[in-house]
């Protein structure tokens, strides 16, 4: 069934970011409703555009005929973007193009497709094939399905990356623990947090007020839409073969300042009503394994630090007796906690990556554990034993909910 689209470019919302319930002009204009609109947003992406539009339209073309729309929102490119866009309406009738020139940003740019868009769920992908097409009909399925948002993530069975670099992945992760730290009703509802690739059913954010920054806007519609059912979907994020990379170090300003804005609107991430997903039976396992934790360090602060046996000092003796303990913790998650999981990743690198990664994660709640150990002992109760484990205790909080929610998972290079 044939799409009626004319060929001019579409006009661009103005005023508040907010999607309607209804999708726009499907009465006035006489357009039927459909089913899925996918938001395209581009900058310089010239080299790429015919490329992704083809790739897209045979795959949803074999998937959800004539019942879907793809909506390709340019800021102003200098490399005429929005034009070559444009002259591929006559070949693909589906396809429809923005040309943004008083705003730039691309989560802004996703909002201002979604509020033209005629779908009643609402999707945004790359446009640089970063972002494997052929994952669209999964994500749409785990719609069908009961999902009211469907993720793509780098972090489940089957996700990964191509090639990124140690610098990268460290920053990535270290976005997705900060987020956990200041957001963790939002963040902590999904894996990759970070993900710009993923659909959402348009009765789920109709209403909100959209309030992005930046590049995620994936925090603003869980944390301000009303979002119950999460799916998510591995994939494998992949190096652009065209053009040039839009990750800069002000996105990564961005993004905390994104969470920061999100965390003092209480008001809004209050209304996030929905529980997380607490695996109880892996808890007490975690929970098991840092008593044997606990004791283990107790014995090495007592042989290191009491007056009667080493007598070094209080915080050397610290972090040596925490490290053993760790690597122990880390030899009985890996057996037993998370041995789910293992038993896919059993090669030795793999395991050292696991290793490397809970070391990293626990070694911050060593320094945590430091920490609250000489305030307890030097301002509240001036007893090393108990001191300690009051600080034994706020760090395994820690390390159970990060080590939890980054899901004991190597990201392989693929």
């Amino acid at each position: 069934m044939k799409i009626n689209i004319t060929n001019e470019l579409l006009n661009v919302p103005t005023g508040i970011l907010q999607v309607s319930d209804v999708p726009p002009n499907s009465v006035s204009t006489g357009n039927r409703d459909i089913y899925f609109s996918l938001i395209i947003p581009t900058y310089k992406e010239r080299d790429n555009i015919e490329n992704v539009v083809k790739i897209l339209s045979q795959t949803l073309d074999e998937f959800i005929p004539g019942d879907y729309e793809l909506i390709v929102v340019d800021d102003d490119s200098p490399d005429m973007t929005w034009e070559v866009a444009h002259s591929l309406t006559e070949v693909y009738p589906q396809l429809r193009v923005m040309r943004r020139q008083q705003e730039r940003g691309l989560s802004s740019a996703v909002v201002r497709g979604w509020q033209v868009a005629r779908g009643s769920v609402l999707g945004v992908i790359d446009g640089d094939l970063q972002h494997p097409p052929e994952v669209l009909t999964q994500l749409l399925t785990k719609i069908t399905q009961g999902a009211d948002l469907a993720l793509a993530s780098r972090h489940v069975d089957g996700g990964g990356v191509s090639s990124w670099s140690v610098v990268r992945r460290f920053l990535s992760r270290g976005a997705q623990v900060l987020g956990l730290m200041l957001l963790p009703g939002v963040l902590g509802r999904v894996s990759d947090p970070m993900s710009g690739y993923f659909m959402v059913r348009r009765s789920s954010v109709a209403g909100a007020t959209l309030n992005p920054v930046g590049y995620k806007i994936l925090l603003e519609v869980i944390g301000r839409g009303n979002v119950k059912n999460i799916a998510e979907v591995g994939y494998v994020f992949c190096e652009r073969q065209q053009g040039e990379s839009k990750v800069t170090w002000k996105q990564y300003i961005d993004y905390i300042h994104h969470l920061i804005r999100l965390r003092l609107s209480t008001g809004r991430v209050g209304r996030v009503k929905q529980k997380i997903n607490f695996p109880i039976d892996r808890f007490l396992r975690f929970a098991l394994v840092g008593l044997s934790g606990v004791f283990v360090d107790m014995v090495l602060l007592y042989l290191l630090s009491d007056p009667s046996t080493l007598a070094l000092p209080l915080t050397r003796s610290k972090i040596i007796a925490g490290e053993i303990a760790i690597f122990n913790n880390f030899l009985w998650n890996d057996a037993w906690t998370f041995a789910d999981v293992t038993m896919k990743q059993q090669e030795w690198h793999q395991r050292l990556k696991r290793f490397a990664k809970f070391n990293v994660i626990c070694l911050a709640g060593l320094v945590l554990n430091v920490l609250v150990l000489n305030l307890v002992f030097n301002f509240l109760i001036p007893n090393r034993y108990i001191a300690n484990l009051v600080a034994i205790a706020v760090a395994t909080i820690w390390n159970f909910w990060v080590n939890l929610k980054l899901s004991w998972r190597v990201t392989d290079v693929k």
